[in-house]
């Protein structure tokens, strides 16, 4: 198997479901951090080269550090799992000066059973844990489906009702061009239509956000809930599920456009016919499959079709879609949490960066070849709706991607740049989490890079980072005594072993 993709890596790295101290005798050192690294496997130790040039912090503004709860923390019952050993985790993040904790909050658990009838029991008994030990939550309003992806140990699909609707009906989620219909989310295709049991599916994600904001009043009221995120597509993130693992797509491939369910496309061909050309109401017929190179098909290859008449229509009708559900949700989650925080997630589809059509991101809904700015109208919406961004990957370095991959032209890095930049230069507020495991000091210096950029006349900052995730791998010593190390960083504080 290649190297894991973000698609990979955002189920793997979120599959960490043990409690630290679960069947573990503890250690002495700490009560919950192992004391000896001499047993740990090579990759967790951090990596430390002998002089690492660093920057000194101290003094620099206060980024709030945040850490992700482990998928099983709730488990499908809507129970609190092992809170005994939770609560000795969340005490250890305390007392390093962790701000708070993220947990997803699942729309499959809460309304598994029969519409608007939520069950939030398990999540009470969570959040009255952390306010005792008081930490703040950021909370994620997950609709979508978990599992499904390589090293996920968790399984948590959509409601039983939603399931039975698409037994019978589903063109209520995305399909490729196969006829391969994806149960990770419901396509955007149904959020204006009445197929989910009288209800149109914005209607049900307004249902379940206004649930959630009065049976919590009480922490919103006392600040305890300091960002809400908004789930929008695969992975809570605002694309479409362009690389599905259960349908075969690998690293690095550039995955496939999902809009031939029925409803993707009865908004296609309105708009086909709006245009006056009600021929191009149709998907293109040489993108290749879900495993293709850009070069290998007509429509991504340099002076392909992406970049011709008909390729414009249909990439542009396809981005739009996705601004546009982002759109229809964000308003509503806005009216529900009023005065709240709320932010919006996008994926780092940097795979084919380098590349003249940039089809992987393409197929995401992301509509940024190298002749147009892809994230300004995601920006302008997110801008519109006073909603804060939320980027992933900060930690991966482009050189590293080069040595797994040289034939992928990926560039994380310059697609942060962008996305960053797009998102300031309409004064967003960005928040930040990683995208894959980050245990060494190189990856927390490249989150640092983007956290606090060196120079910048604005003097722009991120409004807080979210580690992902919880687990007994960053509980081991020498992987927990780098993380302090960069929460103090993150914080402004000053390190006595900086390296300069």
């Amino acid at each position: 198997m290649p190297t894991p993709s973000p698609y990979d890596l955002s189920s793997t790295s979120r599959s960490q479901t043990s409690i630290v101290g679960d069947g573990e005798a503890q250690r002495d050192n700490h009560p919950l951090i192992g004391g000896s690294i001499d047993n740990a496997d090579e990759k967790q130790i951090a990596d430390l080269p002998a002089r690492l040039p660093e920057r000194d912090l101290a003094g620099t503004p206060y980024v709030p550090v945040y850490v992700m709860l482990p998928l099983g923390v709730i488990n499908i019952k809507c129970e609190l799992v092992d809170p005994d050993g939770l609560l000795k985790q969340l005490r250890v993040l305390k007392s390093e000066h962790v701000d708070g904790v993220m947990v997803d909050c699942w729309w499959g658990i809460v309304e598994a059973h029969a519409p608007q009838e939520y069950n939030w029991n398990g999540y009470k008994r969570l959040f009255q844990m952390v306010r005792e030990v008081k930490l703040k939550l950021q909370v994620v309003m997950s609709f979508h489906e978990c599992g499904g992806n390589f090293g996920d140990d968790v399984c948590i699909p959509l409601p039983h009702w939603v399931a039975e609707i698409g037994r019978s009906n589903p063109d209520i989620f995305f399909t490729d061009r196969e006829g391969r219909h994806n149960p990770e989310c419901l396509s955007w295709g149904i959020d204006k239509e009445r197929v989910l049991r009288g209800r149109t599916a914005v209607e049900v994600y307004f249902d379940f956000m206004r649930s959630f904001r009065v049976e919590f009043d009480e922490y919103f009221e006392d600040g305890l809930i300091s960002m809400i995120e908004v789930g929008l597509g695969p992975c809570g993130e605002l694309r479409y599920p362009s690389c599905p693992v259960k349908h075969g797509w690998r690293y690095p491939g550039i995955g496939e456009f999902q809009c031939y369910d029925h409803y993707m496309l009865k908004s296609l061909r309105k708009a086909a016919e709006a245009r006056g050309h009600a021929i191009w109401a149709r998907g293109p017929d040489n993108a290749g499959t879900y495993n293709s190179q850009p070069h290998e098909t007509g429509f991504f290859c340099d002076g392909g079709d992406y970049d011709g008449f008909y390729g414009r229509f249909f990439l542009s009708w396809y981005s739009q879609v996705l601004v546009d559900h982002g759109n229809r949700v964000l308003s509503l989650a806005k009216l529900a949490f009023e005065g709240s925080c709320v932010t919006a997630k996008l994926s780092g589809i940097y795979w084919w960066y380098k590349t003249a059509s940039h089809a992987a991101e393409l197929t995401a809904g992301y509509y940024n070849p190298c002749n147009r700015d892809g994230y300004a109208a995601i920006m302008t919406m997110l801008k519109i709706n006073g909603v804060s961004l939320n980027i992933p990957c900060v930690e991966l370095h482009t050189l590293n991607q080069h040595e797994g991959f040289p034939e992928t032209f990926a560039d994380p890095e310059g697609l942060v740049w962008q996305v960053l930049n797009a998102g300031w230069d309409v004064d967003l507020p960005v928040t930040s989490q990683n995208g894959f495991p980050c245990l060494n000091r190189v990856s927390y210096n490249k989150v640092l890079d983007h956290a606090k950029p060196m120079n910048d006349p604005d003097g722009r900052h991120f409004s807080s980072f979210t580690y992902l995730r919880l687990s007994p791998l960053l509980m081991e010593r020498q992987n927990f005594i780098e993380f302090e190390r960069f929460v103090k960083r993150m914080h402004g504080e000053a390190v006595l072993d900086l390296q300069v």
